[in-house]
Order: structure tokens, then sequence, then C-alpha cells
């Protein structure tokens, strides 16, 4: 029985009530039904009875104990009692509860894609780094949280956009141009120009592509030297984010922003909005009508646009592209561009509370990370990559809040022990993976599968957390939170091995195969289908060996 199924269970028996007393009574808006802590209160527990009882004037306790006896007799409930102050705790019949393993199973892959999220046309945009160096450790706690979310947003039914926006307009591209041509020419790198071997290596690649380039002079190749080292940047970029498996569906020029003249079209629409202002011979956007700290300015007195109003034309391309939801994530130290970005929305007629939502994460550090020789004074993404491993290295900067500040531990995450969430998810994927090989061998199949057969309080825990699944998906997608994910990968791994100790899918000694070790493969299978669909949407491997 899914927890649809069940809700339904328990609107009818409301519906049922009202008709046999003459009460008028509807379900509440939002029904809760929810896994109880304490599992000896049962499969599911429900505060019904605390929400609707003072609308119908009874107590709760008296209209959740009539609610019991009526949801005790639906067909596939085992038993319905009422605890504490009027929930109603729901107690399965196991077989309706071993179902669950045939579904996960028939479902494969699928199981756990839901629609509460269909409907939501989302843009997300995240690591969006300058291209004009490697990507570091300060990029890598979005590139994998990005991707999680997206991929946890997608399977909830929402269509979604990965977008990386390249920065490849300003000062910085022109400071990064300089520099490679000065590693051309055998200078020195200006001031305030880019260290690290990476621009020499970039340098001798452009050479060596284009000789004749060596000896033109600066100012007739520098525009040429400039677009060529981004082109090299970026696409190094791009090589470390696949090898992290991160593929974004956008890669969207900032330049294009500029050449298209799509800045000076903002201005009037944000005017004709009413929002903007002239002040000092500068443009400005009256963001302050938005809860922001202070007025923007748009275009300052000598002409230039500012860095906010490539902000606001970006926002209004993506609303022009059709994104009801845009979704920012930030690094640590962008919190000042929450109320700005809000501004913009709201300025443009936008829902800030909804059209907008902006996520800020919290910094990161790697024990014992070497910085980069070639790449100066950072820690390179594609090194820790290669030193910890893409899947260590991608759980573990998804199984904590990205609000919460993380410390990662290297000889945790290279070890094969039990201290090491991941190894110990991955090895619970791949110790079913070997009961299932060991069952084939041993001649059982699941065309005996019975579900009732799963009775053992190992069974009822796994089956629970199986039929789970989908709920935590849907909320960790809605909320924004793949660690609830990676904590429910953790928690059903523990339940695996539990019952992997006390229940044997291979017969022992004389033992004939049987209904009993059918239905045990049946939910063998389950519960790797779901590790591997979990660990798939944080973009980790499920081995079948380790």
């Amino acid at each position: 029985m899914t927890l649809e199924e069940l809700s339904t269970v328990i609107v009818r028996a409301l519906k049922e009530y009202g008709s046999r007393t003459g009460i008028n009574i509807e379900a509440p808006r939002e029904l809760v039904v929810e896994r109880p802590r304490d599992r000896n209160h049962g499969d599911w527990s429900t505060n019904v009875a605390l929400q609707t009882a003072k609308k119908v004037g009874l107590a709760p306790r008296e209209l959740a104990a009539a609610l019991a006896g009526i949801i005790n007799s639906a067909e596939g409930i085992e038993s319905c009692d009422v605890g504490g102050p009027g929930f109603i705790n729901i107690t399965l019949a196991a077989s309706v509860a071993g179902r669950v393993a045939a579904e996960v199973v028939a479902a494969g892959s699928d199981y756990g894609r839901g629609t509460s999220m269909f409907g939501h046309v989302v843009n997300m945009e995240f690591v969006s780094a300058n291209p004009t160096g490697p990507l570091h450790l300060g990029h890598t706690r979005w590139a994998a949280l990005g991707d999680a979310i997206a991929r946890l947003l997608v399977f909830a039914g929402a269509q979604v956009t990965s977008e990386y926006y390249i920065n490849d307009a300003g000062t910085q591209m022109n400071v990064f141009g300089d520099s490679v041509l000065a590693r051309m020419r055998g200078r020195e790198i200006p001031e305030g120009g880019y260290p690290g071997e990476y621009i020499s290596e970039i340098a001798e690649k452009i050479e060596s592509a284009e000789p004749a380039l060596v000896d033109a002079p600066d100012d007739r190749i520098l525009d040429e030297v400039r677009q060529r080292a981004y082109e090299l940047q970026l696409n190094d970029i791009k090589k470390t984010l696949i090898e992290f498996d991160v593929r974004f569906d956008v890669w969207f020029s900032e330049k294009s922003l500029h050449d298209s003249g799509a800045l000076e079209s903002a201005v009037t629409r944000l005017r004709e909005q009413g929002h903007v202002f002239d002040r000092g011979g500068a443009v400005w956007l009256r963001t302050t009508d938005f809860t922001d700290d202070k007025d923007r300015v748009l275009i300052r007195s000598d002409g230039a646009p500012t860095y906010f109003a490539a902000d606001a034309a970006y926002y209004l391309n993506k609303k022009d592209r059709g994104y009801d939801r845009k979704i920012y994530l930030l690094g640590a130290d962008h919190h000042g561009y929450v109320g700005r970005l809000k501004a913009i929305a709201s300025a443009a007629g936008d829902d800030a509370n909804r059209n907008i939502e902006i996520l800020i994460g919290q910094l990161i550090n790697v024990n014992g990370a070497k910085l980069s020789k070639r790449a100066g004074n950072i820690i390179e993404l594609r090194d820790l990559v290669r030193w910890l491993g893409r899947d260590a290295l991608r759980y573990s900067l998804a199984r904590i809040p990205a609000d919460s500040p993380l410390t990662l531990d290297p000889e945790v995450l290279r070890s094969a022990s039990n201290e090491n969430p991941v190894y110990y998810v991955q090895y619970a994927h791949a110790r079913a993976c070997g009961v299932d090989r060991r069952a084939a061998e041993a001649g059982i199949t699941t065309d005996a599968f019975k579900a009732s057969a799963l009775n053992d309080p190992t069974e009822s825990a796994l089956l629970a957390a199986l039929a789970d699944f989908p709920r935590v998906v849907a909320q960790a997608a809605e909320i924004r939170e793949p660690h609830r994910l990676a904590r429910y990968l953790e928690s059903l791994a523990s339940l695996f091995h539990k019952w992997y100790s006390a229940c044997r899918v291979t017969p022992t000694g004389d033992e004939v195969p049987g209904t009993v070790h059918s239905a045990r493969l049946m939910l063998d299978r389950a519960t790797a289908q779901v590790l591997a669909n979990g660990l798939n949407l944080l973009g980790v491997g499920a081995p079948e060996n380790m």
C-alpha cells in the first residue's frame, strides 16, 4: 500500500464517520501521514484527528478512536490504534506491506519518480565561475549540490534547465588576456594579473596553434589572444565538470547581453515599470522599494553599465525564455546579492517569493589538501576528484546541508570502512548484487514471490523504508535539500545490513528453496534498486562489486 493509497483510506474514513454521525467533516487540505519515530507504533501515523477535531467539536482522542475503528476494517490494515493526544497509528498487513518489493522491482529506475513538481519550469544557475582560471575548491560544493538538486527536481516532475553563466565580459577578461600575452612574450605577469603555470600552458597552446602570432605586434593580436585564451580556459572548465559528472544544458555568455543590446533594453523595460530614475548623470534602479538596503546604479555617469545592469538583463532574459522559477546557487561571499536580485525580480513584475530563489552555500575545506602548483594559490577541483574519488567527493558534499560549513577528512573518504558514508551505502548495493548472484547460482527466482512471506521484523522495517523513498525524493526536491536523500540512503543501508544478518536468501544445508527465498530475493533486488536510484540522483555510482 502506497502513501497515496493509505491517504485515500484515511479520507474515506473521515467521510464514512461524517455519514454515520451526520457531522459535516472535511479532510484537511494537507493531510499529514508520516513514519513514526518508534517503529513499535506501527508503519504509519497520522494526526488527522488533531487537525479536524476542533472543527467538529470533538476531543481529538474521541475522534481518533472512531476513525481508527473504521480504518482498521479497511483491506490491507493489520491493526490501528490511538496514541498520545490523538495520533492514529497504523500497521499494514504483511501481505500488503510486502507488495512494495515487487512494485520497486517492476518500476526499476523509475521507482520514486513523481509529479509533485510537475508544471514547474525551472532555470538552475550554478557554478558560473569566471573563465579566467581552473575550477577550484570554492566551486566544488555548488557543482555537486547544484547538479543533485537539478536531478531531484527532474525526478519530481519539473522541467529543468541547468545553466552556467559565463562571466566573459568586463575588466577580468582584459586582465586575463594581458596575462597570457605577457607569457607569450616572456614577460612577467602584469600587476593584478593571473598567476599560475596554467597561464603559461595556455600561451604555449596558442603559439603552437598560431605561430604567426608570435612575432606580431601586441596591439594587433591582443584581441585574438584574449579570445583564444578564453576558449581554451572555458574548454578546460567544461572538461573538469564532465570529470565530476556535472553537465549543463546551457552555457550563457554575459558578453552576449552586451553585444545584443539586452542591457539597454532591460533599462528601458524597468523604466516603463516605474522603477528607474536618473540622478547625478547616472541611471538608477529604485531597489529600496523592494526592501533592498540601497538603490542600485544601472548605468554610471560615464555611460558604462554596471554588473548590476547585466544581472538585471540576465534575469529578464530568463523570464523571457519562459522560466517560471529561477534558482540561483551562490557562494558564501554573495549574501549581499540576495536583496538586489529579489529587487530585480520585483521590479520586473515577478513575485520575489515565488519566481526567484537564491541559495547560499557555506565554505568547505579539505584537511591536507595541497595547493595547485599549476593554478597558483588554489586547490583545483580536478585534483580533488583524482585524489579523493568522484563518488566520495560528491556524496560527502551532498550529505551536509548547504548552509553548514564543511570540513572533509581525506583519510575517511579514502577508507574502505563503515566510517566512510559513501562506502557504507555503496557496499550495501554491492552486497545486494552479490546476494542476487548467489541466488541465481542456487536456482532461486522471484517466480514464486508471495508478499506475506516477508514477515520478519527486519523485513518489515526494510519494506517500510523502501515505501518511503518516493516521499523522501519529493521532499528533497521541493525544499532543495539533497542531504535528506543521502541520510535516507545511509538509513536504508543500515536496515539492509541488519536484514542481511537476520535473513538468508539462499537455503542452508538440506533446506529446499521455497516461497520465503523467492520473496527475500525480491526484497533484495528492491533494495538494490532503491539504493541505485538514490545514488544516481546524487551523481554517485552504484557498484555491483567492491
